[in-house]
């Protein structure tokens, strides 16, 4: 089971051939082997050009299998922790919403499929994040 990151939707969605799309297209066959957050369905849908883009991403994307906090306050006290810890030991995370979408992916028990490299620094300080990527490295 994967959670997809708002990076390899990006990649899928501007139709770009890498392998994390291809990879993504090859889940797609079988719904219930991905899902989103409500976290990556905030960030797609931020990234419409117009109306028409608008309506056709939330259409699409509100289909898809979402993986919700089952107790948010103690979640997103979790994902400040994330941050926290890669802070302390010296790594920078850009996004408190990728230390959310990181959170869900391991209360969930799900592998990341992402192309983000902040999610492979996040890894160094949370063992427990499973992730598929095919960044360099």
């Amino acid at each position: 089971m994967y959670l997809i990151d708002t990076s390899v939707w990006i990649d899928f969605l501007k139709q770009r051939k890498t392998r994390a799309v291809a990879f993504l297209e090859d889940l797609l066959g079988n719904p219930l082997a991905c899902g989103i957050t409500d976290q990556v369905y905030l960030e797609l849908l931020q990234g419409a050009r117009d109306e028409e883009s608008f309506n056709t991403l939330e259409r699409y994307f509100s289909g898809q299998r979402f993986y919700n906090f089952e107790n948010s306050r103690r979640s997103h006290a979790a994902a400040a922790r994330i941050y926290f810890e890669c802070r302390r030991a010296g790594i920078a995370v850009r996004s408190s919403i990728d230390c959310l979408i990181a959170q869900s992916a391991c209360e969930h028990g799900l592998t990341l499929l992402h192309h983000d490299g902040d999610y492979a620094k996040m890894a160094r300080v949370l063992p427990e994040l499973k992730q598929k990527h095919f960044l360099p490295g």
